[in-house]
């Protein structure tokens, strides 16, 4: 008779021999052991460890039958097909030998392999090597908890041979762009650099930032600040706003060569800004407007994988790889969701357990009357819930601190806060805007400004506001209060300041502004933000200064050959379009074969293998390697040149 798994609640699972157990087959070894716990003696679950086969890395993995072939050294079969030649790595053999004999033993196989393109693959994979002769059910769900395994085990399916074809679509695609192009960046640039389908657009993304800060051309410009004080003694900053109707200007006035974008504004300069300062002050000074407005703030949606990197970055200072390994640790140990998603869904259960603990620890008060939904992103792929706490009850920041270590903790937090803030009711408050009117000793009339916010009823902003990880402070700081006024009021100018200032380029992307920037393009899936920021980085292209990721010069070589010679390979437009066909292979609506041989081969317009050939030829590698940084006193063009070793 069989054992049901630990859990005190009832559950149907197929009888089993005395001796012939299921084979539970999972990618990483902390998830078997978690999964086991919960399946009980009746099921053995081991890991894959990943991937267990590939195309061949090197030319030693290459299978002797095919190493005569021209195309042999892609392991795709491009002449026939493009079919890929799969290999097991030896570093993998040792765990497929394993797993063969544990089948052996077995008399049912469940692939339980994460939910999504890579999960597929994996499963595919083992299904081809391990070759069973028991029956196969595909497991898939989204938390590792009792009642989640229980009910995929219940609910086990086929693999998606559609998903299957996505992925291999496009590990097949990235091999192609890699083993063409890199060549002619080894050749013309820098040996061992790499080119590929994502990574190359995202150091474009970095290098025409840096582009644009180094043909920016700073603006001097100043403002006049004032402290007014009221009858009762209250004091308050304001701005000078207008000078004869004339808006004073400000920053935002200019634009990238440093002229002003706007005739209509009046441009302080030093004389000119002390000179107002000196016949402002001693002035008399009253109140002409106060406009008071309702103020509403709505949560954000619930974390999807982009959203979770970008926020633990300001947070938390976590890296994006820091952010997703900890998220990894998290889900493999049954305290989150999974964490590859571009879904901000909530489940029935998740909405009410989010509710109840609202409720338990904020009242009644802050919950909205109904549960809140927000919507996906067009093209969003990933079949899976937000990132959010697992099971129907979410577990406490302060109790799950204790059974993880401190990255795993404060992310475990931040999810939470994110996951009950998303099911709060909207902050709520006034804003207050003050208009303050004077006339210089010369009978020029000006206007101040001042703002203010109160918040009357904190709503979501007690448990989460954004890019903070202490709310409460974060909430005094967005609160402004003003004093008491009415129009007509008598204000005294206490303090005039001229205030110099210098228009700023525009900064330079963090870790989380480029992920930001890479879902807006449509460029990369959940699956792949924190390895596009790790391989550009780890190649060389960029490097870090704090926060800020800076290209190298290597960087723009590279960017610039691309740009001339092979310019669809780091187009926005081109590379988004390429995701958005890989997501309609995964949907069973694109065949692969002729998409990969239009790409490759070319249909009309010379493909990648043509276009290789042809632009070779022309480079040249001196010009691709020298860029403008500036200009020197003289005004004359200075450039830098990337060598091979350095610039």
């Amino acid at each position: 008779m069989s054992r049901r798994p630990h859990s005190g609640r009832h559950c149907h699972l197929p009888r089993r021999s005395l001796v012939a157990k299921s084979l539970v087959i999972v990618e990483s070894p902390a998830k078997a052991k978690k999964i086991g716990k919960i399946l009980g003696s009746d099921f053995v679950v081991d890991s894959s460890i990943g991937h267990i086969r590939d195309l061949p890395r090197n030319a030693a993995e290459i299978p002797a039958k095919y190493k005569g072939e021209k195309w042999a050294r892609m392991g795709v079969n491009v002449e026939n097909g493009f079919e890929p030649i799969y290999v097991v790595p030896k570093d993998k053999k040792a765990q497929v030998t394993k797993l063969k004999k544990l089948l052996k033993d077995s008399d049912q196989l469940y692939l339980a392999t994460d939910k999504d393109r890579e999960g597929e693959a994996i499963a595919w994979h083992l299904l081809e090597v391990l070759k069973p002769k028991v029956d196969v059910k595909r497991m898939v769900f989204n938390e590792i908890t009792e009642d989640a395994i229980l009910n995929a085990l219940q609910n086990s399916g086929e693999l998606d041979q559609n998903l299957v074809e996505a992925q291999e679509t496009r590990r097949i695609l990235d091999r192609l762009v890699g083993y063409e192009v890199s060549p002619v960046l080894w050749k013309m640039v820098r040996p061992r650099l790499s080119a590929g389908r994502v990574q190359s657009p995202a150091v474009r993304i970095v290098v025409q930032r840096e582009r644009e800060r180094i043909a920016f051309v700073s603006a001097s410009y100043f403002s006049i600040d004032a402290v007014f004080e009221t009858e009762e003694k209250e004091m308050f900053d304001a701005k000078l706003l207008t000078i004869e109707e004339k808006k004073i200007a400000t920053g935002k006035d200019f634009d990238s060569t440093g002229e002003l974008a706007s005739k209509k504004v009046v441009l302080l300069d030093e004389d000119a800004a002390r000179d107002l300062q000196q016949k402002l002050t001693g002035q008399a000074f009253s109140v002409t407007d106060v406009d008071r407005k309702p103020y509403t703030r709505k949560p954000k949606a619930p974390f999807r994988t982009s959203t979770l990197q970008q926020d633990a970055l300001r947070s938390l200072r976590f890296s994006s790889s820091r952010t997703m390994s900890a998220a990894q640790r998290l889900y493999e140990n049954g305290f989150i969701t999974y964490m590859r998603t571009d879904s901000t869904t909530l489940s029935e259960s998740a909405l009410t357990a989010a509710r109840n603990q609202v409720a338990g620890l904020y009242g009644k008060e802050y919950l909205p009357d109904a549960p809140r939904t927000y919507g996906t992103a067009k093209g969003a792929q990933e079949a899976h819930e937000a990132i959010r706490p697992a099971g129907d009850a979410f577990q406490m920041p302060t109790d799950v601190a204790k059974q993880v270590n401190s990255d795993e903790a404060k992310l475990y937090e931040l999810i939470w806060k994110r996951t009950i803030a998303s099911q709060m009711a909207n902050a709520r408050g006034e804003r207050l805007a003050v208009r303050i009117a004077g006339e210089s000793t010369d009978g020029r009339a000006t206007v101040f400004g001042a703002s203010g916010l109160t918040i009357t009823f904190p709503g979501f902003m007690r448990a989460y506001v954004e890019g903070s990880d202490n709310p409460e402070a974060d909430l005094d700081d967005k609160e402004k209060h003003l004093p008491a006024m009415a129009e007509e009021d008598d204000l005294t100018a206490v303090k005039i300041d001229a205030v110099g200032h210098d228009t700023k380029p525009p900064a330079r992307y963090n870790e989380a502004s480029l992920i930001e920037r890479l879902e807006e393009l449509g460029i990369g899936r959940p699956s792949t933000y924190a390895s596009i920021i790790s391989t550009i980085q780890d190649r060389g292209y960029v490097w870090k200064r704090g926060a800020a990721l800076i290209p190298s010069f290597t960087a723009f070589a590279t960017v610039g050959l691309l740009e001339e010679h092979f310019s669809d390979l780091v187009d926005y437009e081109f590379t988004a379009r390429m995701e958005a066909d890989l997501d309609d292979i995964a949907a069973g609506e694109t065949e692969s074969r002729p998409w990969l041989r239009k790409f490759y081969l070319g249909n009309g317009a010379p493909g990648l293998a043509q276009m290789v050939v042809e632009r070779l030829g022309e480079i040249d590698a001196r010009q691709v390697n020298s860029f403008p940084i500036g200009e020197d006193d003289n005004g004359q063009l200075v450039e830098a040149r990337a060598g091979r070793y350095g610039p």
